[in-house]
């Protein structure tokens, strides 16, 4: 006789949802956040230039042929002509980029360093070595003056007042949403925490295999595979599952709070409120409607919508308290 296991949805309750309190953070963009967004654009836009009247400082590129020597005896892999070190980037071990801090163009010189105890060439470590250096040349990022040419160059405003206008909208529209977020995240704490419910570990279980496979999409669409991400990060399949299992277990549990909420809140969609989220979909998959509706049935997209309008209702609902500004 053929057997087959059915996960059956648990009885759910859920109460409390209206009427949550949540802290709202203050959204404030002030003039250094929006220097600091320039700064970017600046640092996006700059050009390298050579230096000639002034020694290597922290910042500059050095561009060095340099040998070293482990008991006066040169080692594997130690040597590199016409190198551009970028200084105080921590790229060579401790030490080696300070002491070419201070050097000039033509300067040939010893830098003294010691191998730190964990370095990768086992036959290396914890030695005391000597490099020995030329420094050709010095090199520094220009940064383009921020006026109005500057603005004219980087964005389809015509002043620098416009253009900082136009940041700190951007700022604050996007500081809105994450407050936003968070405060709905807030939400979705509490109703967790008000469900009562025997929820079979099979349904966590089914979430897992959904958000990996998601993962394994995302990948793919970056070039890997997940036994690529696996193998390069020291997994396997049993903890990738550990790794999405708390995840999922939240995404469920939400699920079924928000499914009671509309059976409680008698909450259905209507075919106008249907039709539209198919629209909206085929817009964003750059399909036709009637093919969006051939891989997703009008039942599921119903439930996903009365899941979102009990959100909303929480939301709506909800006791949100706007937090204090840092002071100044």
């Amino acid at each position: 006789m053929f057997k087959a296991t059915v996960t059956t949805k648990p009885e759910v309750e859920i109460d409390g949802y209206k009427g949550i309190e949540a802290t709202k953070r203050p959204v404030e963009v002030s003039e250094d956040d929006i220097n600091a967004e320039i700064k970017k654009v600046q640092e996006r836009n700059s050009r390298m230039v050579t230096v000639e009247d002034r020694e290597a400082q922290n910042g500059d590129i050095a561009v060095i042929d340099f040998e070293g020597f482990v008991d006066d005896v040169p080692f594997e892999g130690g040597k590199a002509e016409n190198y551009s070190l970028s200084l105080g980037a921590g790229q060579f071990i401790p030490g080696f980029e300070d002491q070419v801090i201070g050097h000039k163009t033509g300067d040939e010189f010893d830098i003294n360093v010691k191998f730190p105890e964990d370095y990768q060439a086992a036959d290396l470590a914890n030695k005391d070595a000597v490099f020995k250096i030329k420094l050709h040349e010095i090199k520094m990022k220009e940064l383009p003056e921020v006026d109005d040419d500057f603005v004219k160059d980087v964005s389809e405003f015509d002043s620098l007042d416009k253009y900082k206008e136009d940041i700190k909208d951007k700022l604050t529209k996007a500081r809105e949403n994450q407050a936003q977020d968070e405060v709905e995240n807030q939400l979705i704490d509490k109703l967790v925490e008000n469900l009562k419910a025997e929820i079979p570990q099979a349904m966590f279980e089914i979430r897992i295999d959904e958000d990996i496979r998601e993962f394994a999409y995302r990948l793919q669409s970056q070039g890997l595979n997940i036994e690529t991400y696996m193998k390069y990060t020291g997994m396997d399949q049993e903890k990738i599952r550990k790794q999405f299992q708390p995840q999922a277990e939240r995404q469920v549990k939400v699920r079924l709070a928000l499914e009671k909420i509309a059976e409680l809140e008698n909450i259905h969609p209507s075919d106008e409120d249907v039709e539209k989220e198919f629209e909206k979909l085929a817009e964003n998959y750059q399909m036709e409607v009637d093919k969006v509706k051939t891989f997703i049935p009008k039942e599921e997209l119903a439930k996903d919508i009365a899941v979102q309008k009990s959100i909303d209702l929480v939301r709506e609902n909800a006791v949100i308290t706007e937090g204090k500004k840092d002071a100044e």
